[in-house]
């Protein structure tokens, strides 16, 4: 399972009126995109992820660390 956090899509955007205090939560500084969140999704699906069970991966740019 991939875990998203703070992601800027069309329901949560970047910019919304608690945009800056989540930031500075996000080690890395800035939201995740889809792609970033896509990325993440593809590496399990393929070959590489085929003996992979059982995990939540975090893709939250150290927001959750």
């Amino acid at each position: 399972m991939v875990d998203p956090g703070p992601t800027d899509t069309d329901m949560n955007p970047a910019e919304g009126p608690a945009a800056d205090f989540l930031r500075g939560f996000i080690a890395l500084g800035h939201d995740g995109h889809a792609r970033d969140v896509a990325g993440m999704v593809a590496c399990p699906a393929g070959p590489g992820g085929r003996h992979v069970t059982g995990n939540s991966i975090l893709v939250d740019g150290g927001f959750a660390a």
